[in-house]
């Protein structure tokens, strides 16, 4: 198995809810972005959600999160993982959510899938009281469910 590298986090000062994926896909690497690949219901889900068309580009997709006051990271920064398995993932490294949460206006983490959920809990209990889990957008879950990441979405920016 190779090592690979995530990306950085996408927040801001004003940013409310964090969104935390595993560690990005084989197609998102090649394509230097979250949820790279178009089969991954992401975009479509949480663009949907704000009666928003899926922007097109890196900067638009990044535009998109500010305007929205959504923070996007994955739990994992670093990893030992054949293809893009969560389950095959070793020797990872794991995020710094601590620093996301304190500089930016983060109340809400939503997890996309067990795998963000279970490392989240295992190194960073005191955040559960925030953080909800939510069906994996990956194109591999038959049990994705976009009512339940619309209830979640409502809820976080419900003021």
């Amino acid at each position: 198995m190779d090592r690979a590298e995530g990306f950085a986090p996408v927040y801001g000062a004003g940013s409310r809810v964090l969104i935390l994926g595993s560690f990005p896909s084989v197609k998102s690497r090649a394509v230097g972005f979250y949820y790279g690949n178009p089969q991954n219901r992401f975009w479509r889900t949480v663009c949907g959600f704000f009666g928003e068309e899926v922007p097109c580009g890196v900067a638009e997709k990044k535009e998109f999160l500010f305007r929205r006051r959504i923070a996007l990271w994955d739990v994992v920064t670093s990893c030992e993982i054949q293809g893009s398995a969560d389950a095959s993932i070793r020797g990872e490294e794991v995020a710094d959510l601590g620093e996301v949460v304190a500089k930016s206006g983060v109340s809400r983490i939503l997890c996309n899938g067990n795998k963000s959920y279970s490392v989240l809990e295992k190194n960073f209990p005191q955040l559960l009281p925030i953080t909800k889990k939510l069906s994996s957008t990956s194109p591999a879950n038959p049990r994705f469910s976009a009512e339940e990441w619309y209830a979640a979405l409502e809820e976080a920016f419900e003021d």
